[in-house]
């Protein structure tokens, strides 16, 4: 699928009423082929729409954990939910690195990277963003991941470096990333906890670089639930990865790196939401986050 007028490469989508809408979009303008690598998927519209699209003959794959909070009977609630829509289903199998990709691939694209689980709850009452990309590199790139993960193959050279996987390759490029900023880091994260970054944000701010980030459990009516970061405001990350070091180094995660203009904007917009929010209920903007937490709640101060 290709789109049919000049667009950009990338759209990123926050506001909770077109999440649902876009993700079946995609699987519904599927024709041939759908990968879908998930942690979670409850939302009966999703499940609806990968049914409908198995019974036009598309192939529908999907990729899950092995492993996760409430054990074998939610994996084996989910698994039989998926089974039922005529999927192919496969696990993740590495018995030490968990599992918590959250993609789809339909056709040669649109491909999606998102932050959110496909439930209920994320669909509706979550912070989080989720990325649309005709990026041939990261279509391409993120098909051959899912299959080498389905067959427990190591990640292939044609993943792109716009895709940050981990854990093999995530402390890396989270750490060149963070490293390269000139004026800002903004985050939206709750579990800033990984010692090594911490040291890399700290050196970010004792250079002049403003940092900033939102830790807090709610914003607004939105639980906190996506992790996602923006650099210099032209540069954003959406994704799974968690700034831990569970997360870094022990975890399945994809995040894509985003500079189309159009797409940090609307990042910028959610953290404007976020700023705003955090001011009504009392919270400051924070130079950086870590160390201390703020009495507000919303952010954590670096140590000077």
């Amino acid at each position: 699928m290709t789109p049919t007028s000049p667009m950009p490469l990338d759209r990123i989508i926050t506001a909770p009423a077109d999440r649902r809408n876009a993700v079946v979009e995609i699987i519904r303008g599927a024709r041939r082929s759908i990968g879908l690598s998930l942690f979670r998927c409850n939302d009966k519209d999703v499940l609806a729409e990968l049914k409908a699209a198995v019974d036009r003959g598309v192939d529908v794959e999907v990729l899950v954990t092995s492993r996760a909070k409430g054990g074998k009977k939610k994996l084996k609630k989910l698994w039989a939910a998926l089974e039922a829509t005529g999927a192919s289903v496969r696990p993740y199998t590495d018995p030490v690195v968990k599992y918590h990709a959250k993609y789809l691939i339909a056709d040669d694209g649109p491909a999606l990277v998102t932050s959110l689980n496909f439930t209920r709850k994320c669909f509706d009452r979550t912070c989080d963003a989720l990325l649309i990309t005709y990026d041939p590199q990261v279509v391409s790139g993120l098909r051959d991941l899912m299959a080498a993960d389905r067959d427990s193959r190591p990640i292939p050279d044609s993943v792109p470096p716009r895709l940050i996987v981990g854990p093999e390759r995530a402390r890396r490029q989270i750490t060149d990333l963070l490293s390269n900023a000139q004026k800002s880091i903004r985050l939206i994260d709750a579990k800033v906890t990984d010692p090594g970054l911490i040291a890399v944000l700290n050196a970010c701010r004792e250079a002049g670089v403003r940092v900033e980030a939102y830790g807090a459990k709610r914003y607004a009516d939105l639980r906190s639930h996506g992790k996602i970061m923006l650099i210099d405001d032209a540069v954003a990350v959406v994704g799974s990865l968690a700034l831990a070091a569970l997360s870094l180094d022990f975890r399945r995660e994809v995040a894509v790196v985003v500079d189309e203009p159009s797409a940090v904007a609307e990042i910028d917009q959610l953290f404007r939401f976020v700023a705003a929010a955090a001011a009504k209920e009392g919270g400051v903007t924070v130079d950086a986050t870590g160390g201390t937490p703020c009495l507000c709640g919303w952010g954590r101060h670096w140590p000077p």
